[in-house]
């Protein structure tokens, strides 16, 4: 059947475009987005597609149609589309990096289905004026990460951007996966990224930069409007609402991956979604080992910037770049600061919470902070496992009836360094976790179905990606699927795939894609 959408172009039709409309490296200003026409591959072929988000946007009886894959792999514009690319700025590892905009992703067009607006943007499907000197495409290897990767964290409760299809363009493409002066080709693929939009703290921080207010106040308060409606019409006070209001979301999603243990890798302002959702999937990670120290960049690797425990920290800090670029609509800096040391506060609290609802534990006890520090402390004196330690420790029980260490005892890649001092502060910890237990109203049934819900059985570690890649460069996408499906009920117990519900094994820990990647993976 046809392909057939409910176009509702907003973006490119209420804010200022580039008037130069030819596809040349340049830099842009006083314009939100330059037009760009996608790349044509050469023989495109659908590789996967999400169900769900077919069925989202209503055209999942369309999949299997040329329309569909034309459309989807760049090889055709949709009629009544002017497709684009967006104009941004951002901090890179601290630094401003002035224009930056997309490199590799071209915004197709909205569409709306069921009273809901979503974005339709591929990436890989092209160079775009802000590709500087990168060629605008992208590789199966890394378009497998971030299609698997948005699909699994949405399953996982985390705000997320979201895939909908994944096709291989039939062209090689050059790429040195760890920038070490070995470059490869690899085969070319372009994914299609959905969400309601894809404005960033960077479309707001190159219009200060630029000194542009006028385009910085258009921009705004076409945000406001689209997506933050409740908030009234333009004015400071409205302004002011609106910057308060990305600093809970981001609050809420950089609690969602300290809970699930999700490394993002490079938290670049331009990174950052302006609705609060997980965007660009780069060299990110899940914790294996318990560590607040860890970071799957190797661009990171000296500094650790964006390590998993600073990344509450550095949102923080993207959210004051944010104020800075707000400040021009404001003209006030202590309600700016006031939002920012309120997220301070608020984020002591959250994360207490995030840590006890792993824990299974609600009620209010003064003591609960010393609990989860001396966890934290005694979770990091030997590797152990984030994700297999927290499934596991909803099998321990309020009374006496068992052992903690021997109940988590599958979570420890060095079980035989678990003796002496290291087993008696484990041995400690259990012993003022049952205690606390049994101040707690429900009961271990309860409890456990709490526990649950929070915490995942089955994550898409680096190695399982990794799996999923090799066999997919050699055309079998059995393990691209079968994980696809797996990671859908993410905290189910799904009997029948408990290999995956397994450490690390040992062959992945250095191997290139396993353990540290590159921003081109």
């Amino acid at each position: 059947m046809k392909l057939k959408l409910n176009i509702a172009d907003k973006f490119n039709k209420e804010l200022p475009a580039d008037p130069n409309e030819r596809n040349t490296r340049r830099q842009v200003r006083n314009a939100c987005f330059s037009y760009v026409t996608p790349r044509k591959p050469s023989d495109p072929s659908l590789v996967h597609v999400s169900p769900e988000m077919g069925e989202t946007l209503g055209i999942m009886n369309s999949i299997e149609s040329k329309d569909f894959l034309n459309v989807f792999s760049g090889a055709k514009v949709m009629k009544g589309t002017k497709p684009y690319a967006m104009c941004y700025g951002g901090h890179q590892f601290g630094n401003w990096a002035g224009q930056l905009g997309d490199g590799r992703a071209i915004n197709l067009a909205e569409v709306e289905n069921n009273g809901k607006t979503w974005a339709l943007q591929l990436k890989g499907a092209g160079e775009t004026p802000y590709s500087r000197t990168a060629d605008g495409l992208a590789v199966l290897r890394s378009s497998i990460r971030e299609y698997l990767c948005a699909e699994a964290m949405f399953y996982l409760g985390v705000p997320t951007t979201r895939s909908l299809s994944l096709v291989l363009s039939g062209d090689e493409v050059l790429r040195d996966v760890m920038y070490d002066g070995n470059p490869a080709y690899e085969k070319g693929a372009i994914v299609c990224r959905v969400a309601p939009s894809f404005i960033r703290f960077g479309n707001f921080e190159i219009l200060a930069a630029q000194e542009d207010v006028k385009t910085l106040r258009e921009l705004t308060d076409f945000t406001i409007k689209h997506y933050f409606s409740y908030l009234g019409k333009p004015s400071k006070d409205t302004y002011l609402a609106f910057f308060k209001e990305v600093a809970v979301k981001s609050l809420e999603m950089v609690m969602h991956w300290q809970r699930v243990g999700f490394v993002h890798g490079v938290m670049n302002t331009d990174n950052m979604s302006i609705l609060g959702l997980t965007i660009d999937y780069g060299p990110y990670g899940w914790l294996e080992g318990y560590d607040h120290g860890w970071t799957p960049n190797t661009t990171d690797k000296a500094h650790k910037r964006y390590r998993y425990g600073t990344q509450p920290q550095v949102v923080l800090w993207n959210l004051l770049k944010l104020a800075n670029a707000l400040y021009p609509l404001i003209e006030e800096a202590e309600p700016l600061q006031a939002v920012l040391a309120e997220y301070q506060d608020e984020l002591k609290v959250a994360y207490l919470n995030m840590m006890k609802s792993k824990l299974g534990l609600y009620k209010t006890v003064e003591n609960d902070q010393d609990l989860v520090d001396k966890l934290e402390d005694v979770l990091q004196l030997s590797e152990t496992d984030m994700t297999i330690f927290f499934r596991l420790l909803t099998g321990f029980k309020g009374d006496d009836s068992n052992d903690g260490l021997d109940l988590i005892k599958d979570a420890f890649y060095h079980p035989e360094e678990i003796k002496g001092e290291v087993s008696r502060q484990w041995k400690e910890w259990f012993l003022a976790y049952r205690v606390r237990l049994k101040l707690e109203e429900k009961n271990d049934v309860e409890r456990v179905e709490g526990m649950n819900t929070v915490n995942p059985k089955y994550v898409l570690r680096n190695y399982m990606a990794q799996l999923a890649i090799d066999a997919a460069d050699k055309g079998d996408y059995t393990i691209l699927d079968e994980l696809f499906n797996l990671l859908k009920k993410p905290y189910d117990e799904q009997p029948d795939s408990g290999k995956w519900f397994a450490k690390r094994p040992e062959w992945a820990r250095n191997k290139v894609g396993c353990s540290m990647l590159s921003c081109s993976s």
